[in-house]
């Protein structure tokens, strides 16, 4: 195989903070990332809006199911992040540089999917064994119950 899927799965929390550290480094004239790597958010979406006179973009993490958000900061000085409707085409465009629609290049997406079936079904496999973890009953602990024998009193 040529060129191996990198990615990883993250949670919602450290996508937040890849978000925060790269707003915090956004006058910097040449930021350092605190995390570098190729990262996917599953169940989410990235929304932006723009305020005051369009002068701040404010980027927003969304719940949506089926969703992945590609992110990609390998050089460790830029976050590149990107919507994805599938798992497949996050690792795609992580690895390539390319979107699935993009033809200027000697490969296409069907090709690159079929030469990394094995690699985006580990990921898959990971994704389904974190859903379960968190479908899985927390286990209470039952209270105590006491149990109270009630007696006749006898009247006097």
């Amino acid at each position: 195989m040529k060129n191996p899927i990198r990615a990883t799965i993250i949670t919602v929390d450290q996508a937040r903070a890849m978000l925060k550290d790269q707003r915090e480094q956004r006058d910097e004239r040449f930021p350092q990332l605190a995390v570098s790597g190729q990262y996917i958010l599953p169940d989410y979406r990235l929304t932006r809006k723009r305020e005051a006179f369009k002068i701040r973009r404010h980027t927003f993490l969304k719940k949506h199911f089926r969703s992945y958000v590609a992110f990609d900061s390998d050089n460790g000085q830029t976050l590149w992040i990107h919507n994805f409707p599938s798992l497949s085409e996050a690792c795609f465009w992580l690895n390539t540089g390319l979107k699935p629609g993009d033809t200027d290049s000697t490969s296409s997406y069907q090709e690159w999917k079929t030469e990394h079936t094995a690699e985006i079904e580990v990921l898959k496999e990971q994704l389904r064994t974190q859903h379960h973890e968190k479908k899985k009953p927390v286990a209470t602990p039952k209270p105590a119950t006491v149990t109270v024998k009630k007696t006749k009193h006898v009247k006097k």
